[in-house]
């Protein structure tokens, strides 16, 4: 059973039917598989000789505990190879799953095992529910070819294969920022679409959830779908979640922020943790790595840290330690990575705070280490080195590698150059600070069973991602999350009849989605029209989505309209940061100020009020898409509206469930609502919600038909 290349699996079967784990230690022979090395048999068990020497050595000693194997190991490594675990940066797959050209030199000559995988996995077939999304331009990725459940399999496989024929067989530890959400506009490098993925709400849509049912049943159901399909494809760590505290409504980083409130939020951050790195299972656990400690929220004026105009971070109501709060918490479940924010901490309580988080010994190592105890891995975010090196702008790009690492950073994002690192080693930066880094990440690769087996079936990933269980419990939360803002006597919408027949005219909605449905009832349940029901009679639709169609001409009975906004100004901050500009109006979040800026809203302010002058507002429905807390002034008309639905990422159909009363809206308002734009630029950047008098609809608030 010995010979490289060869795909070896040793399982012990002798009546035991699972394999018992605890924190990387087992009690039995687990699954072994060596592709690039030699198998060695002693005492009758199967190990896998990493190094190539011929011998058990204690690294490779699956009986031995992680701590013991980690000191092993690193005593073997050269320089070179601890310099290459600092390092991470994106490698994507080539089409069909194929290896890129830079995959032999990263592996090989710069000895990194941390990579960012960022590649859309695909759907198999287009979703008729699903409108179109449309992508962000994040700046300075990789577009690849979308490839398929299998071929990331293959891929993650292929550079498993490269790591493990390395002088040490280190294997590769694949991370992704999330994917498991509905979207309307992916931001590259900061969120991948769904694809293939089951599609749960976005994280706000998540806590509105959670809200409604009064407990962490909806996280709990979202982190084990999540790492059944994460896991299936090979993708082990997790850039994310954000513990952020969305307290800034103008920050561009809000639509990835679950709640405004620290208790929710601790609460939510607490059961990913358990969930997602349970360490009581092998193969089929993700590590996280929570970001932006401590809390990227509070921003001034709302500007984004990627960019120069937006590094700092201000706390005039003094709530800086209400936004580590979460953090906190993660940590005490057990968290296994953080990533400090680009921004400076202007006044904050810990020095250096006149740089930005990853170069502040006082945020790394007094705040985080020291004072909430965390022992794992910190890892910076992506791009500190070049791009967003605030605060530290004069400095060399040795200088930088010195005091980022020397203030408590193990993994330095977006950064591939060994010699780099290599040169400061002795010269700024000692080989015992290296090393301690070197542990923190081997324990998590340890931790993970990588070592034993980093190998998936891509078969099986095929059957995993996104199958028929999971793409409904996911789609169970979509209709969870959806919040009734307002109900004007008018949801849920009448039934169809053959006599009397309901005529609806649809905006931003998918018209054979919407064409379905009936709302007849049967039986004391209802019918959802042709899915399954074809005898029922179902809504007349007008597609208002046709620019051919004068809604003048309309006769309509009623009016659903989907409201989502996109930003397409600004600069994206890979550019020099001498040349960046805000663009036109980010921060302005008011429904009637859009058209004056680059915000792009979808169907516009115009057509939005013709379509409720025509039909009526009071038998109007608008529901909005909240990747912001954009303001429902009352300059939009909006608010005259028949009902208003607050959604978070959900298909047409979830929304028509809602809509024709088969799903009883029982979501929550994870964040205040301010009334006016005045009322936003106002609001304390650390501070959570408004005063009574601003606010419109404040946190927790969600109507409900019973």
């Amino acid at each position: 059973m010995n010979g490289k290349r060869a795909t070896v699996f040793i399982i012990l079967t002798l009546f035991i039917s699972t394999i018992t784990w605890s924190q990387g230690s087992y009690t039995f022979q687990p699954q072994i598989d060596a592709r690039m090395t030699e198998l060695l048999h002693q005492d009758g068990m199967v190990f896998k000789d990493l190094n190539k020497n011929g011998k058990l050595d204690a690294y490779e000693d699956w009986r031995k505990s992680v701590n013991e194997r980690v000191d092993d190991l690193v005593s073997q490594m050269t320089p070179e190879e601890k310099a290459g675990m600092l390092l991470i940066n994106t490698m994507n797959a080539d089409t069909k799953g194929r290896l890129p050209e830079i995959a032999n030199r990263y592996i090989f000559q710069e000895h990194m095992t941390r990579f960012i995988f960022r590649n859309n996995v695909a759907e198999r077939s287009p979703n008729p529910s699903s409108r179109s999304s449309r992508s962000r331009r994040g700046g300075g990725f990789p577009r690849t070819a979308p490839i398929s459940p299998y071929d990331a399999a293959q891929f993650m496989n292929s550079v498993q294969e490269l790591a493990e024929s390395t002088r040490l067989g280190i294997p590769v530890l694949f991370k992704s920022n999330g994917r498991n959400h509905y979207t309307h506009s992916a931001q590259l490098g900061i969120d991948v679409s769904a694809g293939s993925f089951s599609a749960f709400p976005k994280e706000a849509g998540l806590a509105a959830a959670a809200l409604g049912e009064g407990n962490m049943d909806v996280i709990k159901t979202f982190s084990k779908i999540m790492a059944m399909e994460w896991s299936s494809i090979g993708l082990r760590g997790m850039y994310g979640y954000m513990a952020d505290l969305c307290t800034e409504p103008r920050w561009n980083r809000f639509s990835g922020c679950f709640t405004e409130d620290a208790d929710l939020n601790s609460e939510i951050m607490t059961t990913l943790v358990t969930c997602l790195q349970r360490k009581d299972v092998w193969h089929n656990n993700v590590y996280l790595t929570m970001k932006h400690f401590p809390g990227g929220g509070p921003q001034q004026d709302g500007f984004d840290a990627h960019y120069r105009y937006g590094k700092d971070q201000v706390y005039p109501a003094s709530m800086f330690d209400y936004h580590w709060k979460p953090f906190k918490a993660a940590i005490d479940a057990g968290l296994s990575a953080i990533m400090p924010y680009y921004g400076v901490p202007v006044g904050g309580p810990y020095k250096p705070n006149n740089v930005g988080m990853s170069y502040s010994k006082g945020i790394v190592t007094d705040l985080l280490r020291e004072k909430l105890g965390f022992k794992g891995v910190v890892n910076s975010d992506t791009g500190i080195m070049q791009n967003m090196p605030w605060g530290v702008e004069d400095k060399s790009l040795d200088e930088r590698v010195v005091m980022s690492v020397n203030a408590g950073v193990d993994v330095l994002s977006g950064f591939d150059n060994n010699a780099q690192v290599l040169g400061m080693i002795g010269n700024g930066i000692t080989e015992e600070r290296i090393d301690e880094s070197c542990k923190r990440m081997l324990t998590v690769q340890f931790e993970l069973g990588l070592f034993e087996n980093p190998y998936v079936d891509p078969v099986r990933a095929s059957t995993v991602v996104g199958r028929t269980t999971h793409t409904q419990a996911a789609y169970e939360v979509q209709k969870k999350s959806v919040v009734l803002l307002q109900n004007k006597d008018i949801l849920p919408l009448p039934a169809p009849a053959k006599e009397k027949p309901v005529t609806i005219l649809i905006m931003g909605m998918n018209p054979d989605v919407v064409s379905k449905y009936s709302n007849a009832q049967e039986e004391g349940g209802f019918g959802f029209g042709r899915r399954g029901r074809g005898e029922l009679p179902t809504y007349t639709v007008i597609d208002g989505n046709d620019s051919t169609l004068n809604i003048s001409t309309v006769d309509a009975d009623y009016a659903i309209i989907r409201v989502t906004a996109n930003y397409s100004g600004g600069t994206s901050w890979f550019v020099p940061w001498d040349q960046q500009n805000p663009g036109n109006g980010f921060g302005m979040l008011s429904l009637s100020s859009m058209d004056e800026t680059d915000w792009e809203l979808s169907p516009s302010l115009t057509d939005i009020q013709a379509a409720m002058n025509k039909v009526g507002a009071k038998n109007t429905i608008v529901s909005i898409y909240f990747s912001q807390p954009f303001v429902i002034d009352e300059q939009c008309g909006i608010r005259d509206a028949g009902a208003i639905l607050a959604t978070f990422g959900v298909r047409d159909d979830a929304l028509m469930e809602v809509l024709t009363g088969a799903f009883n809206p029982q979501g929550k308002m994870p964040f205040a609502l301010a009334k006016s734009q005045a009322a936003i630029e106002a609001q304390d950047e650390d501070a959570p919600g408004y005063p009574e008098k601003d606010t419109l609809f404040p946190f927790g608030f969600g109507l409900s038909y019973k």
